[in-house]
């Protein structure tokens, strides 16, 4: 029994009857295009009556990994945002890990791409294969009367409307019944537990693989926020590019985040360490090792982390002056992968003169955010954007 979606109706075969733009619940008919929040208000309690219907999804759509927190269970689904495909048909062979093993290791036929860059979709047929994928995943162990998912999407603050349309189409086409999105930040806000409905400032920098987004949050809402396309894939490939200026030495994009996760830092260490790198030189064209220190590392990384700091200034600087003192006491909060890179609280708090805290579990900081946003109605129809469906 399958729901179908129109933008005047949604119609749940299991709960009510589709008549004349209006839908049924019971004894209840609501006119979906005119009162969108008491249907949405009238499907929660349904939800609450009869838990087995209940199928709600939180998704991380994330340029380096995808997360997905299902209502009542927590995150269950955290792999990466890989597709293998053959190069021929397109037919999809591997999604998530298996997928993430073959990347630059592939044969002429099979081809393994990531359909996401800078934090949105760069290929939209790649994505919903693998959003669907995903789903099915997060959905196997449920049961299989419930419902296609409502879908709740953190998305980078600074997307354009057409890369917002295209998660939401990507979404549906996956097999979502309703896609609502929320803002990177303000997931990750909640996710933390900062206290965002307060009327205080709260401030966060969410370091991801293609975006890092930066917001001052106050009263459920977001008083400025900056996206930059500067993150996690950039400093990857700031490592590359300088292997391959100092040492003439091609490395892959696998190779170059294993020296970023092993020993990349920010900030100088009391214990500088090293590491062996193998690649292919470019000279000889043949197969190289050698060693590189974490000195040389984090010289490498210091313009992507330059343009990241004085994006981090430009927002403190439209920060309102009753909110500044509100972060001068309570700091600014740290999350996203690139939090975990050595250092980079206490530089961020060397350049700022601002506490930093570096978020208790900061890769998961969005999702649980969407899983928040699922468990509260109130959050569900304010915080974030409908697409249309309900």
């Amino acid at each position: 029994m399958t729901p179908t979606c129109s933008g005047k109706f949604i119609c749940y075969p299991y709960t009510g009857k589709k008549r004349c733009g209006k839908v049924k619940y019971g004894l209840l008919e609501i006119d979906e295009k005119e009162n969108r929040e008491e249907a949405t208000f009238y499907l929660f309690m349904l939800s609450k009556l009869f838990p087995f219907l209940e199928n709600d999804m939180g998704v991380d759509l994330g340029t380096a990994n995808t997360l997905v927190y299902v209502r009542g269970k927590g995150v269950v689904l955290r792999e990466p945002s890989v597709v293998a495909m053959d190069q021929a048909s397109r037919r999809v062979l591997a999604v998530g890990d298996e997928a993430k093993r073959m990347l630059g290791r592939t044969p002429g036929s099979i081809i393994a791409v990531r359909p996401l860059k800078d934090g949105v979709i760069s290929d939209f047929e790649v994505t919903e294969a693998m959003l669907k994928c995903f789903i099915e995943k997060a959905s196997k162990s449920q049961n299989r009367w419930k419902p296609r998912p409502r879908l709740v999407i953190a998305v980078p603050s600074g997307i354009t409307e057409v890369e917002r349309r295209a998660v939401c189409e990507s979404a549906a086409h996956a097999g979502a019944r309703s896609v609502r999105l929320i803002e990177e930040p303000l997931a990750a806000a909640i996710g933390v537990g900062l206290p965002v409905q307060d009327a205080s400032g709260n401030m966060i920098i969410d370091i991801g693989g293609g975006t890092t987004e930066m917001a001052i949050i106050s009263l459920g809402g977001i008083v400025f926020s900056r996206s930059v396309r500067v993150a996690g894939d950039e400093l990857d490939e700031a490592i590359m590019n300088y292997l391959k200026r100092a040492y003439n030495l091609m490395i892959g994009e696998r190779t170059a985040e294993d020296i970023k996760v092993k020993i990349g830092s920010v900030y100088p260490m009391e214990k500088e360490t090293s590491m062996e790198v193998r690649g292919r030189d470019l000279v000889a064209g043949l197969p190289k090792t050698l060693t590189i220190t974490s000195q040389e590392v984090r010289e490498a990384l210091l313009e992507p982390v330059q343009i990241i700091l004085e994006s981090v200034r430009l927002t403190l600087e439209r920060c309102p002056p009753e909110l500044s003192s509100d972060l001068v006491e309570r700091g600014v909060v740290l999350a996203g992968g690139g939090a975990l890179l050595r250092g980079f609280d206490r530089l961020l708090s060397e350049e700022t003169g601002l506490p930093i805290h570096v978020a208790e579990d900061p890769l998961s900081a969005v999702v649980e955010g969407t899983g928040k946003v699922l468990d509260e109605l109130e959050f569900l129809t304010k915080l974030t954007t409908s697409d249309g469906r309900g």
